[in-house]
């Protein structure tokens, strides 16, 4: 998994509304790539509910959410829908895992990236990570807080 201190690598994804989103599109704010596995699971719908409700509060600290799996852009507008979130969902579809392997988040046995979080900081530069253990185990949006709080502890 990328580490805090490397350069964020390049990316190219689309969004739910077929929009381009782009590493240079992001720099300037602080962002955080919520790599989960699959729209429509339960613990997924699960993990971004939570960060949904905590949406605001990151916003009003300079930070973005993007989510990020292996799902089309169709499959994240109507999942995003379904929930009722705004969080924007990235597309890693084709080819399938690019960014999360850049990331080093790709599950190869699964074919799905790992739940995993990375915070990029205004210059491109990963600011902390944290990859869960288990693909059942939802990172708690307290992690996001902490890493804003003190990143190199985090």
């Amino acid at each position: 998994m990328i580490e805090a201190g490397a350069r964020a690598p390049d990316f190219s994804l689309r969004n739910q509304d077929g929009e381009k989103v782009t590493l240079e599109s992001l720099r300037g704010r602080t962002i955080v790539l919520v790599f989960y596995p699959l729209d429509f699971s339960p613990v997924c719908t699960d993990q971004l509910n939570v960060y949904q409700e905590v949406l605001g509060e990151l916003q009003s600290r300079g930070v973005d959410l993007y989510g990020v799996s292996v799902d089309s852009a169709y499959s994240h507008k109507a999942f995003q829908e379904k929930l009722g979130v705004t969080l924007p969902l990235l597309a890693d579809f084709h080819p399938k895992g690019e960014v999360a392997r850049k990331f080093g988040v790709y599950d190869e046995e699964r074919g799905v990236s790992a739940r995993a979080l990375v915070m990029i900081g205004p210059d491109g530069v990963v600011k902390w990570s944290y990859r869960s253990p288990s693909p059942l185990e939802i990172p708690g949006a307290n992690l996001i807080f902490d890493a804003l709080e003190h990143p190199a502890a985090a």
